[in-house]
């Protein structure tokens, strides 16, 4: 899957004051990122604020971003939930010919235990016609995909990476010298994208990305070609606005970045509110003009 090798971003929701779908700013912010060396784009993920999407609003989503992009970069689709079967069944609806393949989450809030895990993504599997991307990320789902489940996951022919978001260093080393030759580990945390791909790891999906394209994917470029000392600058280039947009709420800190960018505006739809005041003139200050 060479397509998930590099740089991919996982793509913002940009609403107007109304909260409506703001659909030109999201194809100002698709090409940002094609003229700016991201390698893949990711839609319907956590950042998309897919949560509060209706079935009309998802695809209206899909149709603008797949009609923007134009076969210009590969896309990935996320589609993860914490009913099985559901998940299967929309998993097996993705359309092959717009995507290369499915970002699925690990199942939230029921907290199953680990062949519960397995089990679930095996079923998700079986109705795939797109490779899948396993997502660990227990800080929102609320249970850790162990190294040992990940592994066994891999063992599934369509199962071809996983997106590591558990910050635990330890575990992504176990999964990265026991892994299949060909199984992919991608970073789920943009600050540690450059341990991790020093570790083994082959690129990210990426939130900070949104306001330094060429930056953040020239470090990943970098790592990928074995450049570690430019590679480290660039990472520390990104780290303290990598780390600032999750200080108070995740999309909330990067769509804060975007409208100093003059991309999109800084709304986000309930649960979710803007930052406080003090991450905000943070956020203002570190946006790249």
């Amino acid at each position: 899957m060479n397509e998930l090798i590099g740089t991919g971003v996982a793509l913002v929701t940009p609403f107007k004051s109304d909260i409506s779908i703001d659909f030109d700013a999201l194809s100002n912010i698709v090409e940002h990122q094609i003229a700016n060396g991201t390698n893949y784009l990711v839609i319907l993920g956590t950042t998309g604020e897919t949560a509060t999407l209706n079935k009309q609003e998802k695809q209206q989503v899909i149709d603008c971003i797949v009609q923007t992009n134009a076969k210009r970069l590969p896309l990935v689709l996320g589609v993860g939930g914490n009913n099985t079967q559901e998940v299967a069944e929309a998993i097996s609806e993705v359309s092959v010919n717009d995507f290369c393949a499915v970002l699925s989450v690990s199942p939230y809030y029921n907290k199953p235990n680990q062949e519960g895990i397995y089990q679930h993504y095996k079923t998700v599997a079986s109705h795939s016609k797109l490779p899948i991307i396993i997502y660990n990320v227990p800080g929102r789902t609320g249970s850790n995909m162990t190294a040992e489940t990940q592994l066994r996951l891999a063992q599934i022919p369509n199962i071809v990476a996983t997106k590591e978001a558990s910050g635990n260093m330890e575990q992504v080393m176990f999964i990265l010298a026991n892994k299949p030759k060909d199984f992919l580990v991608i970073s789920g945390d943009d600050a540690l994208t450059y341990p991790l791909m020093a570790l083994g790891a082959k690129g990210v999906i990426s939130v900070i990305n949104h306001a330094y394209p060429k930056t953040f994917s020239s470090m990943v470029q970098a790592c990928l070609n074995g450049e570690w000392d430019k590679a480290r600058e660039l990472h520390y280039q990104t780290l303290t606005a990598a780390v600032a947009i999750f200080e108070d709420g995740s999309p909330s800190g990067i769509k804060t970045m975007l409208n100093e960018m003059g991309l999109c505006e800084p709304f986000v739809r309930a649960p979710l509110w803007p930052v406080n005041a003090t991450v905000e003139s943070k956020l203002r200050a570190l946006t790249l003009k």
